[in-house]
C-alpha cells in the first residue's frame, strides 16, 4: 500500500508527482480515489480532473469499476487545469491518457508550485504499447505506483487491456464488453487464449 509521504514538514513549498499505472481493471482509479478522500479528510484543498471525452459512468464524477466515485471537473484542455487549481494543494488527474500532450507540462508546473499532483491512468494501450503521455509523467513523477488486474482468461497477474472489439480505432471507451485485463502469455494468445 502507497503510504504520502511526508515532504510537507521540511519545506512548504514541496510538491511532486505520483504516478499510478496499470492496464484496465487494475484499480487505478479506486486507488487515486483511496489517495483523494485521504487529503480530503486531512483537510487539504483538492481539486479532480478527467478528460471531457469519459463519460462511461458519469459526465462529471469519477467512478471507478466497482461504484466507488468523487466528484471531478471534466475539461477538454490540460492546460485548463492550472487556472482551475490555482487554490489547490492536492491535484487528481483520472484516465492521464486521454488528456492532450500538455498534461506534461502542466503537471510539472503544479509540481513546482508546491502541489501533490496524483495521476491515473493506462499506461499501455490495446496494442500492448506505451498510451499517451503516461511514459512522460512516469518518468518524472516522484513516485510510480504500477497496479494489477487479474488474467480473466487464466487467473494469472495481468498487465495487459485485451480489446474484444474489432475496432483499430486507437481510443475506444469500453468496459468489460469490449476488454479484458490479460497476462502477457494470453494478450500474446489473442483470441485463442479465451478458447481453452
Amino acid at each position: 500500500m502507497f503510504i504520502e509521504p511526508s515532504h510537507k514538514k521540511q519545506n512548504p513549498k514541496t510538491g511532486w508527482i505520483e504516478v499510478i499505472c496499470g492496464s484496465m481493471f487494475s484499480g487505478k482509479t479506486e486507488e487515486l480515489i483511496r489517495r483523494l478522500n485521504r487529503a480530503k479528510i486531512a483537510r487539504q484543498k483538492i481539486m479532480i480532473f478527467k478528460p471531457m471525452m469519459d463519460k462511461r459512468y458519469h459526465h462529471e464524477n469519477i467512478v471507478s469499476h466497482n461504484d466507488n466515485s468523487i466528484a471531478s471537473i471534466p475539461v477538454e484542455r490540460a492546460q485548463d487545469i492550472l487556472r482551475l487549481s490555482a487554490d489547490s494543494e492536492v491535484v487528481g488527474l483520472d484516465e492521464a491518457q486521454f488528456f492532450d500532450g500538455s498534461v506534461v507540462d502542466v503537471c510539472n508546473q503544479l509540481a513546482n508550485e508546491g502541489k501533490r499532483v496524483i495521476i491515473a491512468g493506462l499506461d499501455m494501450d490495446y496494442l500492448g504499447q506505451p498510451f499517451g503521455s503516461m511514459p512522460q509523467l512516469m518518468a518524472l513523477a516522484e513516485y510510480v505506483t504500477k497496479v494489477h488486474a487479474i488474467c480473466m482468461v487464466c487467473g494469472e497477474v495481468a498487465s495487459h487491456s485485451y480489446r474484444l472489439s474489432p475496432s483499430v480505432d486507437h481510443i475506444l471507451l469500453g468496459e468489460t464488453e469490449a476488454y479484458q485485463a490479460r497476462c502477457r502469455r494470453c494478450f500474446n494468445l489473442g483470441d485463442q487464449a479465451g478458447k481453452h
